[in-house]
């Protein structure tokens, strides 16, 4: 950020060969964008009776619905983020495994829909999701 002032506003180039500054205008402007996506990554998951509420915050705004009546298989399980989906976020899995909402961890919510898809939603706190599964009756195996 110091050189953008220092170049855009001071006038002063860095470097043998400087960048125009649109260059770095833009990628000041990126840098920005990524730190602020990365400090607002955010995974909110809602278990009720009537389904599953997820949010993916910023890829998400409003709140994603799953009902329990189009799940056949709902379980908490463990996996691994790297060999699986590839990494944390939200994933594409590899060789059938279906999407992944992650932010850390290695522990989630499986869901296995009736049309055959699947979504793991990573959680921090497996012990509590599974209670609450139980509680609800909505361990599906």
């Amino acid at each position: 950020m110091d050189y953008f002032f220092k170049q855009v506003i001071g006038g002063q180039q860095f470097g043998d060969k400087p960048m125009s500054n649109a260059e770095l205008l833009i990628a000041t402007g990126l840098t920005i964008a990524f730190t602020f996506l990365f400090v607002n990554l955010r995974l909110d998951t809602t278990i009720k009776k009537d389904g599953i509420y997820v949010r993916f915050f910023p890829f998400h705004l409003k709140f994603k619905y799953y009902s329990w009546d189009s799940l056949t298989k709902s379980y908490v399980r463990q996996y691994s983020p790297l060999t699986e989906y590839g990494g944390w976020g939200l994933s594409l899995g590899l060789f059938g495994k279906g999407t992944a909402f992650n932010v850390s961890g290695d522990k989630g919510l499986q869901l296995e829909f009736s049309n055959n898809t699947k979504l793991l939603i990573g959680t921090n706190k497996p012990d509590e999701l599974t209670e609450t599964l139980n509680k609800i009756e909505q361990i599906k195996q």
